[in-house]
């Protein structure tokens, strides 16, 4: 077993992906991925909680880099204009080599209903965040609410279209994009 060669972590995510591919989220183990990576069981647990987690592993890391730049908007910038510049740090999160593990990461969630509950969830949480880093901004309760829930849905609604599009337009773009779509919306 290769156990001491380096990146553990990257080596079961792509050991999980490849399984996940062939033989579906349910049809793999753990046991499954730790030896497609060379790696023992016990060395998957040190990583990750569970073979869900493979998916999910970085979410609170976006999460943070969204409420960072929410705190380090201008002290006069509305709710929505905080919320964007959140939305839009998240593409800093993303790159190139993100976006063909994204779709692949992708496809495997849609095909599992227990994966996107867990995605809805990660959602729940990146809007609970937000409207606290709001909250925090001195934003009215409501008020924070609705700018907080509206941003997770241009983040989910552009990074979807990010992982869609096969000419790979760059994620900033689409985010961009989508909040002018969002501004004509509400014009």
């Amino acid at each position: 077993m290769g156990r001491w060669e380096p990146d553990a972590a990257g080596r079961l995510r792509e050991a999980a992906m490849a399984l996940y591919a062939e033989h579906g989220y349910d049809g793999t183990t753990v046991a499954d991925i730790a030896d497609r990576a060379g790696v023992t069981a016990r060395t998957f647990f040190r990583h990750f909680a569970d073979k869900r987690e493979v998916l999910f592993a970085g979410s609170e890391l976006l999460e943070q880099q969204m409420v960072t730049a929410l705190a380090a908007a201008p002290a006069d910038a509305t709710p929505m204009e905080a919320v964007a510049a959140a939305v839009l740090a998240s593409a800093e999160f993303f790159d190139d080599i993100r976006q063909t593990y994204s779709r692949r990461r992708q496809a495997v969630i849609n095909a599992t209903p227990e994966l996107r509950e867990r995605e809805l969830i990660k959602m729940a949480a990146l809007t609970s965040a937000l409207t606290n880093g709001l909250l925090e901004r001195g934003v009215a309760p409501d008020v924070a609410a609705l700018a907080a829930e509206t941003g997770v849905a241009v983040f989910r609604v552009s990074y979807e279209r990010w992982v869609s599009d096969p000419d790979g337009e760059s994620i900033v773009d689409v985010i961009r994009a989508t909040l002018k779509t969002l501004s004509g919306l509400t014009a």
